[in-house]
């Protein structure tokens, strides 16, 4: 396959919220509640404020365009971010730019599982700004380029009846993906072994809604000692979801709605082989006495069968996906505008992992785009002519987009010269 022919699809990808995500989207008796941006004088940050708060535009989590020397986890300002990160039309050509059909984008000012809104205690208000937020990501950002996003809905995650009845409602609009926690516990809440939550699957069961758990869903991350460089954090992440895997399969849920699929989003595929061999290997060796009971199947078979794998780079899993995990279960991330992302050269990126691991065209359609499609009832084809959603035919539409490595500190951000010379969704001018 050559490069230009590739079709992506990325299923983790992050947007920074502007500041006028919830104008004219609130009841009048919730308009004071809202999050709101100030511009603190003291560093230059642009910051919400919420329910007595702070909550920074934290600059790792916005580093696209920027040189890595100047990666960190100091607060930012709006001008000091490139403007793909908060702007729709602009993330679009930076999409184009970098040869990406889709992309379904989690949160980043509520948390990954929305719990931000929770800790109001008028619960009232905090359904009416989650279901605000999603009305903005559903219609607005994801809206506002037909055929180009993935939407995903964020949850009440304080309230399982609450969050059900949030997923039959997005799911009237076209919404068929949710965050959830990749632990509730350490938010104060049940674990998936009870039947706190089964309002919450039902629901994913009934509307084809897949649950994805990002790393670090459940405001915790694996780190060895307080005094550890944050270097060993980063290289842990991953192992967040090693966890939860180990988790699911042990809870009842696919038990009780055999329908759920749930996406580890953002947390590779290597681990996944040997992760396997232990499952069975555990479970031959100890079920006798614990009791686990697979209905027949091997606890490998079932984790196969319900869970969508994600990896940004990762070599040594697509050297072992065919055999160990197969390629179905796969789909690619790009992470935009996060530190781990291969944006604008993630194309470049993927060909050479897939040649390294001898993938077929077949193959390489599956993990780029098939899977995702599928899993996430996406059909961009029905809204863009095929041969217009490759990468070759995305970067050509993205004329003059500015894809430089610069640095953004305390400066006005670069500005896009380009524009994109056809509509890649009605394939009017724009």
């Amino acid at each position: 396959m050559n490069l230009d022919d590739m079709i992506l699809v990325s299923v983790d990808d992050h947007v920074v919220e502007p500041p006028d995500l919830f104008d004219g989207r609130l009841p009048e008796k919730y308009k004071d509640v809202a999050p709101r941006i100030v511009h603190r004088e003291s560093d230059g940050a642009d910051v919400w404020l919420f329910n007595g708060m702070e909550l920074p535009n934290v600059g790792l989590n916005a580093v696209a365009g920027r040189p890595m020397d100047e990666y960190g986890m100091d607060p930012t300002s709006f001008d000091e971010l490139r403007p793909g990160c908060f702007d729709i039309e602009k993330r679009v050509l930076d999409m184009s730019a970098n040869g990406t059909l889709g992309s379904l984008c989690f949160p980043s000012l509520p948390g990954f599982a929305g719990r931000l809104f929770g800790e109001l205690a008028n619960k009232d208000a905090g359904i009416a700004l989650t279901q605000a937020y999603n009305d903005w990501h559903i219609d607005q950002w994801c809206g506002s380029f037909p055929g180009r996003f993935i939407p995903l809905a964020i949850p009440m995650i304080w309230d399982p009846e609450a969050t059900a009845a949030e997923i039959r409602r997005v799911a009237k609009k076209g919404c068929h993906s949710i965050t959830l926690p990749e632990n509730p516990v350490p938010l104060n809440l049940p674990s998936f072994h009870t039947d706190h939550w089964d309002l919450v699957w039902k629901a994913c069961e009934d509307e084809g809604t897949v649950a994805c758990m990002h790393i670090g869903s459940s405001s915790k991350l694996a780190i060895t000692a307080p005094d550890a460089p944050f270097d060993v954090m980063i290289v842990l992440q991953p192992m967040n979801l090693v966890q939860c895997a180990a988790d699911l399969t042990y809870s009842p849920i696919w038990k009780k709605f055999p329908g759920v699929k749930i996406a580890l989003s953002e947390g590779g595929i290597g681990w996944v082989p040997y992760f396997l061999e232990r499952l069975d290997h555990s479970y031959k060796r100890h079920n006798a006495w614990t009791h686990a009971d697979f209905g027949g199947k091997l606890p490998s078979e079932v984790f196969l069968e319900h869970i969508i794998l994600c990896f940004i780079t990762d070599r040594a899993g697509l050297k072992m996906m065919r055999d160990d995990i197969g390629v179905d279960r796969v789909t690619v991330e790009i992470d935009y505008p996060h530190s781990d992302s291969t944006w604008p050269r993630s194309p470049e990126q993927f060909m050479s992992e897939f040649t390294g691991a001898g993938l077929t065209d077949d193959e390489i359609n599956k993990v780029t785009h098939l899977n995702a499609m599928r899993e996430f009832r996406y059909d961009p084809f029905s809204v863009i002519p095929k041969e217009r959603c490759t990468v070759g035919a995305l970067r050509a539409e993205a004329i003059g987009v500015d894809t430089e490595i610069r640095s953004m500190t305390r400066r006005p951000s670069v500005e896009h010269e380009g524009t994109i010379t056809a509509d890649v969704m009605t394939g009017t001018s724009r």
